[in-house]
């Protein structure tokens, strides 16, 4: 069975027009694109996938909020969007996003399902990739918490996957959470800009099939619930 990963990041409460939103938006794939090069060219969903690939998407501030303003893209204060790239049917990647919203209860969110298999998913499942995808998310969301991981591992460590609860291959903690403590090798700890900080767990790829990365997981996830990083996402302060 293949082991499947995503990234994503999280942040509750925060309340931002579609010009805003599209502006992240635009930031983040512009970002995206530095960490693979098949993450330049996107596409909007249709019916088929032989029709999906007819309509290529550009990923501009103007074209979000042309996106935004589609019915069934915004549902209160809330704006979402779907693309997705990839040259076979059998070989995809996709963002799923939502920004904007005021909710106390659901949290808005980027995801990133990469490739899974092929040449290019060598390429991107990697530590220092996965690190500059939640760099990149980082940079352009400003979230609270982000994580990149199996998703094989997050359900045998979380019967819910609430985010900021749990920990995984790479992930992010926005200095609002707290300070991230020493953590034991390999690990590595690093700044991104003022905004937080990137956990790696492995250099290698982490795998739940992996007794040594599941111990570790183990391992760093006390050390980090002691401190009281591991907690559900509270509501974005403002200013």
């Amino acid at each position: 069975m293949i082991e499947t990963y995503y990234a994503g990041s999280y942040w509750l409460a925060r309340r931002e027009s579609a010009e805003a939103c599209a502006g992240r938006a635009e930031r983040f794939f512009h970002l995206l694109g530095r960490c693979e090069p098949a993450w330049t060219r996107w596409y909007e969903s249709a019916d088929s996938f032989e029709e999906a690939r007819k309509l290529q998407f550009a990923t501009s501030t103007a074209n979000f909020q042309k996106l935004f303003a589609q019915e069934a893209n915004h549902f209160g204060d809330r704006f979402s969007f779907h693309v997705w790239t990839g040259d076979t049917l059998d070989e995809t990647s996709g963002v799923d996003g939502n920004c904007g919203s005021s909710s106390l209860r659901l949290p808005s969110t980027c995801v990133l399902k990469p490739y899974d298999e092929g040449p290019i998913g060598e390429r991107v499942l990697t530590a220092p990739v996965m690190a500059e995808v939640l760099r990149s998310m980082a940079l352009a969301w400003d979230p609270e918490w982000g994580v990149a991981t199996s998703e094989a591992h997050r359900d045998s460590v979380t019967e819910k996957a609430t985010p900021g609860t749990f920990i995984g291959w790479v992930m992010y903690f926005s200095r609002l959470r707290g300070k991230v403590p020493p953590l034991p090798a390999p690990v590595r700890i690093e700044p991104v800009e003022d905004k937080g900080t990137l956990v790696t767990l492995t250099n290698e790829r982490f795998t739940v099939s992996n007794p040594e990365h599941v111990a570790l997981a183990a391992r760093v996830h006390e050390l980090l619930d002691r401190t009281g990083l591991l907690r559900p996402l509270q509501p974005w302060p403002a200013g």
